[in-house]
């Protein structure tokens, strides 16, 4: 559905080569989204990518979805300008609340979390918790995805508004945390669930805590790993996956950058270059942008 698009807009006048070099670009609202680039640099070493946290607005979680909208158009809008060949919603939030709007205003493939982490869910099991953002919960977006691959699966969800900021304030480790979730998860383990999907990019950084809290026994579902499964398809089928050498991974921030790359250093092996984007451009219309044109901000 996507390759009489690609070549629109930044990338129509491209070759073929220049096409297929070109970045994926994947954001979220902090940090969570490394736990998807993670998986890129694992499946998808080949690939280029733009990496954008949107830390000047974070949590999503806690938003309308008139907001949601709006900041996923403002971030997808800035990454057309930058080349992308695709971009990954590596935050269920928008997933769940953005993905349908910007798919129908958007040429460049827009690839969400939910339906991958549903799919990857009902091969796991059939007593299914999912713990999300408050936002993600109660769109109700993993329930609905799950039943209608498999009705007879049974779904509990737990919105969980502390886990994104403790987070980001690397609180992984505090006594805090721990109790925190579990309050989170004893009502899912009081239903006997089988299956934990991590509905929030953040929270396989709590990989750890949460596994010794429900056991062996039930399996853990990171949607992350696969939406890059589902990339790799999507760039196989659209002729775009890069054959050439890989240019660094480039990050990009709303809010403060040095916060963003100490952060992130535990979870990337290393210190990244951080740049601040401002995404504010005041006649932005996702309907009526100029697709040939190149936004400086």
């Amino acid at each position: 559905m996507f390759s009489s698009s690609i070549f629109e807009g930044n990338l129509y006048h491209l070759s073929e080569q220049e096409a297929q070099r070109a970045p994926i670009g994947i954001f979220d609202s902090g940090v969570g989204g490394l736990t998807v680039l993670r998986q890129l640099y694992q499946q998808l070493p080949g690939e280029s990518i733009i990496y954008f946290g949107d830390t000047a607005r974070l949590p999503y979680g806690i938003r309308s979805q008139a907001e949601i909208i709006q900041f996923t158009r403002e971030i997808i809008f800035w990454m057309e300008n930058q080349g992308v060949k695709m971009v990954i919603m590596a935050c269920s939030t928008s997933s769940a609340l953005a993905l349908e709007t910007v798919r129908s205003e958007f040429k460049v493939p827009i690839l969400g979390l939910i339906l991958p982490g549903a799919v990857a869910a009902v091969k796991a099991g059939k007593r299914i918790g999912v713990i999300a953002t408050p936002a993600t919960a109660k769109s109700n977006a993993y329930k609905i995805s799950i039943q209608e691959i498999n009705r007879d699966a049974q779904v509990w969800q737990v919105g969980c508004p502390e886990f994104v900021p403790l987070i980001e304030q690397n609180r992984i480790d505090d006594p805090y945390t721990r109790e925190v979730a579990r309050s989170y998860l004893e009502p899912l383990l009081e239903q006997q669930i089988d299956t934990l999907v991590y509905g929030c990019t953040h929270y396989p950084h709590l990989a750890t805590l949460l596994r010794s809290l429900v056991g062996e026994s039930v399996k853990l579902v990171d949607p992350g790993k696969s939406v890059v499964e589902a990339c790799a398809q999507e760039l196989d089928l659209l002729g775009l996956r890069n054959t050439y050498p890989p240019l660094a991974t480039r990050f990009a921030v709303s809010g403060n950058p040095q916060q963003f790359a100490e952060s992130s250093v535990q979870w990337l092996g290393c210190t990244p270059m951080v740049e601040l984007v401002n995404l504010e451009h005041p006649n932005f219309n996702p309907l009526q942008q100029d697709r040939d044109g190149i936004i400086t901000y």
